[in-house]
């Protein structure tokens, strides 16, 4: 009688040892999907993943972006295209993406450097493997949307932005809104210093010597103020206009841009006709215009027939801290901020050419 109670006692702990662990496994298993979509759906860890990716390899306004529950939306869906585009690539594209996707990988991180980019990576905890494989996915993607895309197509793209194949060699000295140091300059003065500078330029001073003991540009001035063969689509506006069109070898008058008044000499401009393109550069038009294939897809058959729900929480509202930027630097724009699905791209920060 007493082995049977003891038998039974045991038999009882087992049970709820039993019924313990396979609650904890259950518990352990249970995914927040974020969305879903026909043939497969998107979990938070995925989706926290994916923002770490481009946190990892953007510009830092990718940061201020990612609390936006608009863009976070916008990504996601995104996200959710990859994933089901990617699924159903054929073989063929599958290996092209993996061959293409290696190489940009290959290229970002000796671009980077190894130790710059194992730091870029822990520190939104992400593998190599990580970002290899959202550009295999991205490049796999990208060549299944580019399969239609004709010679005709690329050349059309390039004759409606040929702009942006423009580069120029424009020496300039910047007078900024800030000094050296960072501190205020009356935008009077910086004017009046500029108009003095171009007289003196005029009356045949040595541009480079004015440039390096005046201008407040970091990225330029101890190159005498010169940037050579530069592509004027990175510049801002006011200094891309000027030099697409201020004749050669001229002396400006003082051109404003958010960052002070600049006087510049264009030295060199060269404009690309379709069969000066490289390659390298038809394949960029090509994929620009894959990713407007894409774009076309997500906001037409993904949204209206592929996924089924998205569940995305709020982002919470923090106050914001106004904190501004850096006026002192060159006129350039800026570079990709990552935020299309080759969010691999990197940033310039305002006071550096991005070399």
């Amino acid at each position: 009688m007493f082995r049977n109670k003891s038998r039974s006692w045991k038999t009882a702990l087992m049970a709820l040892t039993l019924v313990l662990a396979l609650a904890v496994v259950a518990g352990c298993g249970k995914k927040n999907v974020v969305a879903t979509y026909e043939g497969g759906e998107i979990t938070a860890a995925e989706f926290d993943l994916e923002q770490r990716i481009l946190l990892a390899v953007s510009d830092p306004m990718m940061q201020q972006l990612m609390q936006m529950d608009e863009y976070k939306e916008n990504l996601l869906k995104q996200q959710v295209a990859f994933k089901y585009l990617a699924a159903k690539a054929d073989s063929k594209f599958k290996e092209t993406g993996k061959t293409k996707g290696t190489e940009a990988f290959n290229n970002m991180k000796n671009y980077y450097g190894a130790d710059k980019f194992k730091e870029m990576l822990s520190s939104q905890k992400v593998t190599e493997d990580d970002i290899k494989n959202y550009m295999i996915r991205y490049y796999t993607v990208l060549e299944t949307e580019s399969v239609n895309i004709t010679d005709e197509d690329i050349k059309k793209e390039f004759e409606a932005t040929k702009e942006d194949y423009i580069t120029a060699s424009v020496r300039h000295i910047l007078i900024g809104f800030k000094d050296a140091e960072g501190k205020e300059v009356k935008k009077e003065d910086a004017l009046k210093l500029a108009k003095e500078l171009k007289s003196r330029l005029e009356k045949g001073e040595d541009f480079a010597e004015l440039a390096k003991k005046y201008s407040t540009d970091p990225g330029s001035k101890d190159d005498g103020g010169l940037y050579a063969d530069y592509p004027v689509s990175r510049w801002v506006p006011e200094f891309k206009e000027k030099a697409m069109t201020l004749p050669l070898n001229t002396i400006s008058d003082p051109v404003e841009t958010s960052y002070g008044y600049h006087i510049m000499r264009v030295e060199k401009r060269t404009e690309k006709k379709f069969e000066d393109l490289t390659t390298n550069e038809k394949d960029i038009i090509k994929l620009s215009l894959a990713s407007g294939k894409l774009d076309e897809f997500i906001a037409g058959d993904l949204e209206k027939k592929i996924i089924k729900k998205i569940n995305l929480p709020k982002t919470e509202k923090k106050e914001n801290s106004g904190s501004g930027g850096n006026s002192t630097g060159t006129p350039d724009s800026g570079g990709t901020s990552g935020g299309n699905a080759g969010g691999a791209g990197t940033g310039n920060n305002a006071g550096t050419e991005g070399k």
